[in-house]
């Protein structure tokens, strides 16, 4: 269960729900029933190293039985990948081999891994790019941490400008590559695609996905599949390196990831560019929209949604949906709120608001995450018909594990879904970790949280017993 992600991979969790007393239209909270056929159980927590808590950046969990790796910088700001077994003795299984590969990150929150196995289990390896040279490593063994290797490109195109490493499956189930390439304000979306059999990289497409044309970039959630085979893609533009210049939340879907249309089907001409994009809300610069908040999900009847945030008339920043209607986007407004989030600047920003995707329960209500810096936090449940909050879910955290462990004050708990499965129906990994809030990148000065413990956490799905 990937929980709220935020712009780096990973959201602090909410482990209660605030009043919402300073709210001009409070919610009540609604009991939570959503569920009651099941219920989650954290079976089992593994200790995997202590990582530095002074500020956030993504790490990654990789679970292939009877293999785990979990590829993280440590306390010294060093990339390591650590690899246990999991179908040995109970006590043994929370061993961990650990590599350390010839990186040592910065204080950027940028820099965040990405891990991946491709058909014939080597292991591949993105981390530590923030408008740099491509960083890739690969193992020289299937299923083997020990035996990665720094190779010095993929393809040798577009690679020495390279920020937000993604590994994906095409709709072959062929191994995908995506990055940009530029600059915040200045970049092309990159897309490439592995051959197993030599064992090389090459372009996936004959051009950038999009193309800011030197004057913007696209910010992107996506591309996300859904169960009639589309991918779907929703991005803003932005204008400098200053977060504040975001605009134009637009959409395009496709079937295998090269042939790209707009919502009414219309094809669409690579690269896509901002004056042939589909532009679902033209909100202007400055106007109050974040790309760390741009969330593609799905109503129960299977309609595409997008969260997004924007500033109203009276400048308080609100929460929007906009869903795919009849072949036209509807702007739908989530509740009422009364501040204006007045982000600006560059850097990682500290995320005062964040929103989730629209998720349907399996009773078929919709639900969607969420948290404010002033008010609110937790799970709204939508109206189908309006998308408007009606309540909010009163719901118990998994466990203990949402809650605090460490004592320096301004620690948040962040976890990070696993990019592969643990082979037994109803369990999952997450890895959990604490740190506090980015400092826009730059060195925190002053006295430092100790190092906290990135953990793995296997929770188990089960049926409540009938009563």
């Amino acid at each position: 269960m990937n929980w709220l992600r935020c712009f780096f991979g990973t959201l602090t969790l909410g482990a209660t729900i605030a009043a919402h007393a300073q709210t001009t239209n409070p919610l009540p909270i609604l009991t939570n029933t959503l569920s009651a056929d099941r219920h989650h159980v954290m079976v089992d927590t593994v200790d995997v190293a202590r990582v530095s808590a002074a500020y956030p950046v993504g790490f990654a969990l990789l679970t292939h039985p009877p293999d785990q790796f979990v590829a993280f910088y440590d306390k010294h700001h060093r990339l390591v990948v650590a690899q246990r077994r999991l179908d040995i003795h109970h006590w043994y299984q929370r061993w961990w081999s650990y590599y350390e590969l010839p990186d040592i990150t910065g204080w950027d929150s940028h820099n965040f891994i990405a891990l991946a196995a491709d058909d014939d289990g080597y292991l591949h390896l993105c981390a530590d790019m923030h408008v740099s040279p491509l960083k890739y490593f690969r193992t020289t063994k299937p299923w083997d941490a020990s035996t990665f290797t720094r190779i010095d490109k993929m393809t040798g195109l577009s690679e020495t400008n390279c920020t937000y490493p993604h590994f994906l499956r095409g709709a072959t189930n062929e191994l995908l590559f995506t990055y940009r390439s530029g600059h915040s304000g200045g970049g092309n979306q990159v897309y490439d695609v592995y051959n197993v059999k030599n064992q090389t990289w090459q372009p996936f497409l004959d051009t950038p996905l999009t193309d800011g044309g030197g004057t913007n970039n696209a910010y992107f959630d996506g591309p996300i599949r859904d169960t009639n085979g589309w991918y779907h893609l929703a991005w803003v533009w932005r204008a400098t390196a200053y977060a504040e210049t975001c605009h134009d939340l637009s959409y395009a879907r496709s079937r295998d990831l090269q042939h790209w249309e707009t919502s009414d089907g219309k094809p669409l001409t690579l690269p896509i560019r901002l004056d042939n994009s589909e532009v679902v809300d033209p909100v202007p610069e400055r106007g109050g929209m974040s790309n760390a908040n741009i969330k593609i999900g799905f109503d129960a009847q299977g309609r595409v949604t997008i969260s997004y945030h924007k500033n109203d008339t009276n400048g308080y920043t609100q929460p929007f949906i906009a869903r795919l209607e009849n072949g036209h986007w509807e702007l739908h407004q989530v509740t009422y709120w009364t501040t204006n989030w007045n982000f600006h600047g560059i850097g990682t920003l500290v995320s005062a608001i964040r929103l989730g995707r629209v998720t349907v329960q399996p009773d078929g209500t919709l639900t969607e995450h969420f948290k404010h810096f002033n008010f609110d936090s937790g799970t709204w449940v939508l109206d189908p018909q309006t998308l408007r909050a009606i309540g909010v879910l009163a719901q118990e955290p998994i466990a203990e594990s949402d809650k605090v462990e460490g004592k320096f004050p301004g620690l948040d708990v962040h976890w990070e879904g696993d990019s592969g499965k643990s082979g037994v129906p109803g369990l999952e990994y997450q890895l959990r970790w604490e740190t506090l809030d980015a400092n826009r990148d730059h060195p925190r000065k002053g006295k430092l949280p100790p190092p906290t413990m990135l953990k793995v956490v296997a929770i188990s799905t089960l049926p409540n017993s009938k009563k």
